[in-house]
């Protein structure tokens, strides 16, 4: 059965499997952006409890502590493997740090061991500017030249990343906002592994195994070949799209990881759930908002259904323990207190019967209309079930700091047959 968005009905566990070819080349793109989201929904928050100082440090833990996980995780699920330049840029595109249009990367190759990358729009940017010049310089030096290194550091141990210019703007309308050179030396000597990086390698977020690719039907299985100046998601096989959708879904759950690992060092065990806590709820509706939309999904049950199965928050499928039935009037989900996200103590573990906020910011994402309420809860499932409500709510504190993100409103162009990038 087809519904209204293209895809079979939900409550098959399926997850991204269930969606057709043509849904998942629009929702990778969507999904890669709202991870970028994920720290315009949690910095504000930062600064209120710990000033701009603390709230930089912050980032730059989170970002070491998952980004080299996730690059490594995501070069080995599309065959592009390697210890070069190329290999560095294709990552950049598949990456929740970089989304397509809205940090508009532009690369540049070299040699194997030498190129450049600049930013002809930084959405990242465009969100920090009114703060001044000490916010974005902030992000832009403080923060981009740790993690853009420990991004390149994934591939190879001797790659730098260095400003050609970045940030405060002068004059304030320069264009490209930022631009980089990336350079492969084997006389540098790699910094030593952070230890949030090292914790990060032990959770089931880095192990676990995800859908394989098969390799059958129309659209290419994997990343190998030529540097692209843009990647089409639409060129991609389905089975390929699966993974890449799961992949950059459990790049969210990484760097919501390192998020918590960074504030616990700052406050108690409380304050940082608490803090976590709003980052996700911010996110969590904005990202429903755009996948509703992007899809066309149904403002029903059935369409909730579908945007459960899909949602970062529940997915991947084999990392996130959780059901998802239809029930009469009413839609029923169960939340196992167990497998890889609970192990980790990632963002369904937050989710109890005195902490429904992120599902509600979900659910009415989809429509306002929708609420939670318990159903049951012990050590082995939290079970909610979703009504409709006569009146709609209004959006909650966290989403609308969210939505203060032109990432929130961002639309995706098509800009045609992406070119291959050849050494110059």
């Amino acid at each position: 059965m087809v519904s209204a968005a293209g895809t079979r009905q939900p409550g098959t566990g399926e997850s991204f499997a269930a969606l057709s070819r043509a849904d998942l080349a629009v929702l990778v793109p969507e999904l890669l952006l709202c991870g970028q989201l994920i720290d315009r929904s949690g910095m504000a928050h930062l600064i209120s409890a710990f000033g701009r100082e603390g709230m930089t440090a912050v980032a730059i833990e989170e970002w070491q502590a998952a980004s080299p996980w996730y690059t490594r995780r995501m070069q080995r699920a599309l065959g592009f493997e390697g210890d070069d330049v190329v290999t560095i840029f294709k990552g950049m595109q598949l990456d929740i740090g970089a989304p397509p249009q809205f940090m508009d990367f532009r690369y540049r190759v070299h040699d194997r061991d030498h190129g450049e990358f600049r930013l002809d729009h930084c959405g990242a940017l465009m969100d920090v500017e009114p703060l001044g010049d000490a916010y974005v310089t902030a992000m832009c030096h403080d923060i981009e030249d740790p993690t853009f290194d420990a991004t390149a550091l994934a591939t190879n141990p001797h790659a730098r990343v260095r400003p050609i210019h970045r940030p405060p703007r002068r004059p304030a309308d320069r264009h490209p906002h930022c631009a980089w050179t990336v350079t492969i030396d084997p006389t540098y000597d790699p910094p030593p592994v952070e230890p949030h990086t090292e914790a990060m390698g032990r959770t089931a977020a880095v192990a676990v195994e995800l859908s394989p690719i098969v390799r059958e039907g129309e659209g290419r299985h994997d990343y190998s070949g030529p540097l692209l100046a843009d990647l089409r998601f639409a060129d991609f096989s389905r089975s390929a799209l699966v993974r890449i959708a799961e992949e950059v879904c459990l790049q969210h759950h990484m760097l919501a990881l390192g998020f918590l690992m960074a504030v616990r060092k700052r406050t108690d065990e409380d304050a940082a759930l608490d803090l976590t806590r709003k980052q996700l709820t911010g996110v969590a509706g904005i990202t429903s908002e755009r996948i509703r939309d992007a899809l066309g999904l149904p403002r029903s049950f059935t369409g909730l259904a579908t945007l459960l199965d899909i949602h970062p928050l529940f997915a991947p499928r084999r990392y996130v323990e959780r059901e998802i039935r239809l029930d009469g009037d009413g839609l029923v989900l169960t939340i196992d207190r167990r497998g890889g996200a609970f192990d980790d103590g990632s963002w369904p573990k937050m989710i109890d019967s005195d902490h429904l906020g992120p599902l509600n910011a979900l659910a009415r994402g989809l429509d306002p209309h929708f609420s939670t309420r318990v159903v049951a809860e012990d050590e082995d499932a939290l079970v909610v079930e979703v009504v409709r409500e006569a009146r709609p709510t209004k959006d909650c504190p966290e989403v609308a700091v969210t939505r203060y993100s032109s990432g929130a409103y961002f639309e995706f162009a098509d800009r045609g047959i992406p070119l291959p990038l050849t050494v110059l």
